[in-house]
């Protein structure tokens, strides 16, 4: 699980509990103005192929950490496919974000609107 905060001119993202074990991050700051789009994850992480760099991947239970793959880096955290988001970026190290948050609707117009 991830929490997201408004910090002015920048999101912090801060992983939560244990997942921060299984994704090898507790946080990561994006400015706002690089921060593209956030949009409900339609996608099931059970294809997740690709190098982890590092990362932890369950089928069924949790994906989570940086993933290597052929359109660029993404880091993911969601053990709960109905509860995440996907968070499109540019200009920095990950191409997304795909995590599992608390409401998404809320996550989303938190990052929209921020």
């Amino acid at each position: 699980m991830v929490t997201i905060e408004n910090q002015g001119d920048h999101f912090t993202f801060d992983v939560k509990g244990f997942h921060k074990l299984w994704a090898f991050k507790s946080q990561i700051s994006i400015p706002k103005e690089n921060v593209i789009d956030a949009y409900p994850n339609q996608e099931n992480l059970n294809w997740m192929v690709g190098l982890r760099m590092p990362g932890t991947h369950i089928p069924g239970l949790i994906t989570a950490g940086s993933y290597i793959l052929k359109g660029g880096t993404i880091f993911c955290d969601v053990s709960d496919h109905n509860k995440s988001i996907v968070v499109e970026l540019k200009d920095e190290h990950y191409k997304r974000l795909i995590i599992e948050v608390e409401n998404v609707e809320e996550a989303i117009k938190t990052l929209k609107n921020g």
